[in-house]
């Protein structure tokens, strides 16, 4: 039985580690690691394994960047989430940022369109 463990150990370390670059690689640099989130469809979490593994796997993924890492099961997607309290400074920057994303939306969506 060590045997086993042993190789349950690794695939759990390895899931845990592409977990963590997923992770990384979608955070945003300006927010210093703060909003962060990952969703995995259903195809990713039927290549990664059982759905109980690949929850504990995120929020130790989640947990090695610091995060208070939550994870929901909506619609057959895992959303893997940071519920750390945001600094007031990056919530601005973020605010801001999601209003110059709407304010860029309502001035397309009044320009004529050619066709």
């Amino acid at each position: 039985m060590p045997a086993k463990d042993e190789l349950a150990r690794r695939r759990h370390e390895k899931l845990v580690e592409r977990l963590e670059s997923l992770i990384r690689g979608a955070l945003k640099p300006e927010y210093e690691g703060y909003y962060g989130q990952l969703i995995l469809g259903t195809d990713d979490l039927a290549e990664m394994g059982e759905l109980k593994d690949v929850r504990r796997a995120a929020r130790e993924a989640g947990r090695r960047l610091g995060w208070k890492t939550t994870t929901h099961l909506v619609g057959g997607r895992l959303f893997v989430l940071d519920e750390r309290e945001v600094p007031e400074r990056i919530e601005r920057l973020a605010g801001d940022a999601a209003a110059a994303a709407m304010d860029r939306f309502w001035e397309e969506s009044r320009r004529p369109r050619l066709t």
